[in-house]
């Protein structure tokens, strides 16, 4: 059985991170991946913070501290188990998988793994699972020739979304967040409208762009209270409400108007459906990327050695620009 020996991330406690040495072995079902980059996922912050979630399906250790962080990322394959079909040494791979990825290495099983599109650049390879999961929300939240489209949040996965929904003929694309750095970034890429809402009200502004109807779509991409009670009341009757982001707690929302306004609900996670599902539909919902028609380099802001991993978690707590954190190992 091949060992790899790798530093890899252990958050002790909020604010917590350090680096220490595992060793992998490469077990008879186990794949283990050379990263290429890692990125960091608005979860990993939350989870910096000391937000640590319920468990469920998706974690595969229980999240409580010391918690072994790291889910976004890819690379090169180096060793595969003597009963792995699926994968041989040498393949590019995209991560869908809890396998403390902020490291050198990771180990993983086969449907924990991606193969990575053939033309994809291997910098979005490595991104490939938050690039895929935004995409599909932007392709299948059903926004429609003139619709007016609201993005509640500007981060990796809104501004991505923000671009589909323009690509598929909205008329007017607004994103909405609390930090002018994000919301520059925005502009840049051709929302129509980009509003602080720490600064402007934003049913107001909604309503006086839509004469009082409401927005025809809104995407909840930011993963607070504020933000799903803010879509709630700038949706028009009988919208579509579109899941994307995850709420850690519980939060109290108006369901009476979800009700009362016959809104239309829409489930974009990719990553929360089977294996199977995702397998098929990450290669449809990269296409649009490596075809150059969304643009992804422009979101990565920061880029620093895993070796600052701490640096990292303190640039995405206080830089109102960062969108995507990626670390090199």
């Amino acid at each position: 059985m091949k060992k790899f020996k790798t530093l890899a991330a252990r958050l002790n406690g909020p604010r917590d991170i350090e680096l220490i040495e595992k060793e992998l072995i490469c077990d008879e079902d186990d794949i283990i991946v050379k990263n290429h980059l890692i990125g960091m996922c608005g979860s990993d912050k939350n989870f910096y913070l000391g937000h640590l979630p319920k468990k469920t399906s998706e974690f595969r250790q229980e999240p409580k501290f010391p918690f072994y962080l790291g889910h976004e990322s890819g690379g090169t394959v180096v060793a595969v188990g003597p009963r792995v079909n699926d994968y041989k040494i040498g393949d590019k791979v995209i991560s869908f998988g809890w396998n403390n990825n902020y490291a050198e290495y990771f180990k993983a099983k086969a449907f924990q793994l991606q193969p990575a599109p053939q033309n994809l650049d291997i910098d979005l390879v490595s991104l490939g699972e938050p690039i895929a999961c935004a995409m599909h929300s932007g392709m299948n939240s059903q926004i429609q020739l003139g619709d007016i489209v609201v993005i509640m949040g500007a981060g990796f996965a809104g501004q991505i979304i923000a671009q589909c929904a323009k690509i598929k003929g909205a008329y007017k694309v607004i994103i909405v967040d609390v930090m002018d750095g994000k919301l520059e970034i925005a502009n840049k890429l051709g929302c129509d409208y980009t509003i602080n809402s720490k600064k402007v009200n934003v049913k107001e502004f909604i309503n006086d762009l839509t004469d009082g109807t409401g927005a025809d779509v809104v995407v909840e991409a930011a993963g607070t209270a504020d933000s799903y009670n803010t879509a709630t009341e700038i949706l028009k009757h009988n919208g579509k409400f579109v899941f994307y982001s995850w709420v850690t707690e519980p939060v109290t929302l108006n369901i009476s108007r979800w009700h009362d306004d016959g809104f239309r609900f829409i489930n974009t996670c990719l990553v929360h459906h089977t294996w199977q599902e995702r397998f098929v539909w990450t290669f449809e919902a990269l296409k649009p990327v490596t075809q150059g028609l969304i643009q992804i380099k422009q979101l990565i802001t920061h880029k620093l050695p895993l070796t600052k991993l701490k640096e990292g978690f303190d640039i995405a707590e206080k830089d109102e620009s960062a969108i995507k954190i990626v670390f090199r190992p």
